[in-house]
């Protein structure tokens, strides 16, 4: 049986057959076919469905839009920009379309399940600004806890003994999740007030002196946050039901 063109390179023809080897060589193939039952699933999912179309008036609106952020309003410039890019018209309105198909396909398959997974993922995505001095013996900790409380500068203090890298930086570790931290540290810095020390804490053989600087809970009113949940829950039901497709590839 002939094999069926794929592309072709310098005139030469590239069957569909040479070009799976060329991507098992190359270590691609399981990706390359991901992609294609990624697609496939999102295809399905909204042909079948009947609660995720759009007007076409969005469509064009959104490609108006488009044209007058790239100055291509000139209809012969636009022609040249989409021959350039491999496109047509028909397909780049369709690709338009299909990307708020899937915004609101991901909408709905992600909404019902995203309090819940957000009650979940919390201990994540809350954060605490901390700031801490490292030491290597207790004695040392507790001389520069008095210290502190007695009036010395956190900061001055960071400096001059902290083994952390973040002494240069006053101490200042930044935005740390909750739930990555140690449970002895997160249990007190989840009753202490911003401003107030925490520790000693041996962490590691190493004993850590904290100043808590700010509470940043997490909250769905994120709008990044919320996108990016949505995403993980979208990635979890597209894999879900990848896994129960049959697959079979079909070369010569």
């Amino acid at each position: 049986m002939e094999s069926l063109s794929f592309l072709t390179i310098n005139d030469q023809s590239i069957s569909v057959e040479q070009a799976v080897k060329y991507l098992q060589a190359s270590g691609k193939l399981a990706h390359f076919v991901g992609d294609i039952l990624r697609q496939y699933v999102i295809e399905q999912e909204i042909l079948t469905r009947t609660d995720i179309d759009i007007t076409p008036a969005l469509t064009e609106q959104t490609i108006i839009d488009f044209r007058l952020k790239n100055q291509l309003t000139d209809p012969q410039v636009f022609q040249e920009w989409l021959k350039k890019n491999g496109n047509d018209y028909a397909t780049f309105y369709a690709s338009v379309a299909l990307n708020f198909q899937l915004e609101k396909l991901k909408a709905v398959i992600t909404e019902p399940k995203l309090p819940e997974y957000f009650i979940e993922r919390k201990i994540y995505l809350d954060r605490v600004i901390l700031s801490r001095i490292l030491v290597d013996n207790i004695e040392l900790g507790e001389e520069l806890q008095t210290q502190i409380e007695e009036g010395g500068s956190f900061e001055q203090l960071a400096r001059e003994y902290s083994l952390a890298d973040d002494r240069i930086v006053n101490g200042m570790m930044g935005p740390i999740s909750r739930g990555t931290m140690p449970d002895i540290l997160r249990a007190s810095v989840d009753v202490a007030n911003p401003g107030q020390l925490i520790g000693p804490i041996e962490l590691e053989g190493r004993y850590g002196l904290f100043r808590l600087e700010q509470h940043l809970p997490a909250s769905l009113e994120d709008t990044q946050l919320k996108q990016a949940l949505q995403n993980e829950l979208f990635e979890k039901w597209l894999a879900e039901k990848i896994q129960k497709l049959t697959v079979k590839l079909q070369v010569n």
